[in-house]
């Protein structure tokens, strides 16, 4: 393919992603394998620019774009090596006209920049949820150790004491390491929200919101397969996902629940009031990883958003009936934004009177009210807020 037609290639893929961001359909990573599966004349090098086209384009982009060819011309304004190639030769864009839309540059449509701002995310802050997010593996510390592995590329530890960290796109999925569970891939933000759980060999530990189960491999590794660590979630399919990989891990004590909305604690009923300690890795905005996801804050809007905090605060206090008196609970959101973070947390200490905020040390992170908050411009990790309490004995 020439440069052109890549550009228009990448123009096309961005009024799909534009549509469905829209109407919630599929995420912009999804539209481009399926595109690239379908079009096969296109090689290794053509995807690979495609790619870095599209996702520079909404990188570029505040507000949803009107057209995908509106969100390229926002980008040729910073990038110069756009604006030559339309240039309208066969299968290139049409020339720029005078006076051609364009689409408007921000971090996020004006509403959601407005929120992240009361949030204290601006500025720098707030441009650095665009950047480009490095790999970070965690050494799965049952089969493995950091100080000793030996991987096929160099790789830097990271504040996580298992984490390490290489270029984006480096194909680790490949490696003998990772087929044989040695390294998991996991950011490093996840990897220290973990820590905060203080998971301990011998102790009953629930991940509420489990999802696939990536901290769920990193606390049955901090219990050194001791106890019993219990995955649950309300997604079938992402909670499927898990016993493969804790397999291949060697995370043993990992048992998984799938639970029915609203009707949580009928799965959850033996361990009412036994657990040690309970992650809330609460559903949220998102705006943590803005860098590996950039079209989700198209998709988010004030009604969505209302809707995250009402079950973010549903399952706080579900997770409260599951944990023994003197045990803890630790609530984790990959936002930033304050009423998922401090705002949430300080309505259900409101709620829960006795309950002792337990701020643990972790190796980042800046003080946000009752918690912890990581960020890409401050730390290098997604965005996180993390808080911890104890239940009164």
């Amino acid at each position: 393919m020439t440069p052109a037609a890549r550009v228009q290639t990448a123009i096309e893929l961005l009024d799909a992603v534009i549509a469905a961001a829209r109407t919630k359909g599929a995420p912009a990573d999804r539209i481009l394998a399926d595109w690239f599966k379908a079009n096969r004349f296109a090689g290794s090098k053509d995807r690979r620019a495609i790619r870095e086209l599209v996702f520079a384009a909404i990188r570029a982009c505040g507000p949803v774009p009107a057209t995908g060819r509106a969100a390229m011309l926002r980008l040729a304004e910073v990038d110069s090596a756009i604006a030559p190639l339309f240039d309208g030769s066969n299968y290139g864009p049409a020339r720029i006209a005078d006076g051609e839309a364009v689409a408007e540059g921000g971090v996020a449509p004006a509403w959601l920049a407005d929120r992240l701002a009361a949030s204290e995310i601006a500025g720098r802050e707030a441009e650095a949820l665009l950047g480009r997010a490095p790999l970070d593996l965690r050494v799965n510390g049952l089969k493995a150790d950091r100080a000793t592995i030996k991987l096929p590329e160099a790789a830097q530890p990271t504040d996580a004491p298992h984490g390490l960290r290489l270029p984006p796109g480096t194909p680790v999925e490949q490696w003998d390491a990772y087929r044989d569970g040695l390294i998991e891939v996991q950011d490093t933000g996840s990897q220290i929200a973990c820590l905060a759980v203080a998971a301990q060999p011998g102790e009953t530990v629930i991940d509420l919101c489990a999802g696939g189960g990536g901290k769920t491999l990193a606390l049955a590794a901090a219990m050194d397969n001791l106890g019993w660590l219990v995955a649950s979630d309300t997604d079938r399919n992402r909670l499927s996902r898990l016993l493969p990989r804790a397999e291949r891990a060697g995370a043993t004590i990992a048992e998984t629940r799938l639970l029915n909305p609203t009707r949580e604690r009928e799965a959850l009923a033996d361990l009412l009031g036994k657990a040690d300690a309970v992650m809330v890795d609460a559903p949220c905005s998102g705006t943590g990883t803005w860098r590996r996801n950039p079209e989700a804050r198209w998709r988010l809007d004030d009604a969505e958003l209302a809707r995250f905090v009402k079950i973010q605060a549903y399952l706080l206090d579900l997770a409260a009936e599951l944990i023994r008196p003197g045990g803890r609970l630790v609530y984790v959101t990959c936002s930033l934004l304050d009423e998922e973070g401090a705002t949430q947390f300080a309505a259900f200490l409101e709620r829960h009177p006795g309950w002792q905020v337990a701020t643990p040390p972790l190796p980042a992170g800046r003080p946000r009210a009752d918690g912890t908050r990581l960020t890409p411009f401050q730390d290098g990790t997604d965005g996180f807020f993390i808080a911890c309490a104890g239940r009164p004995c």
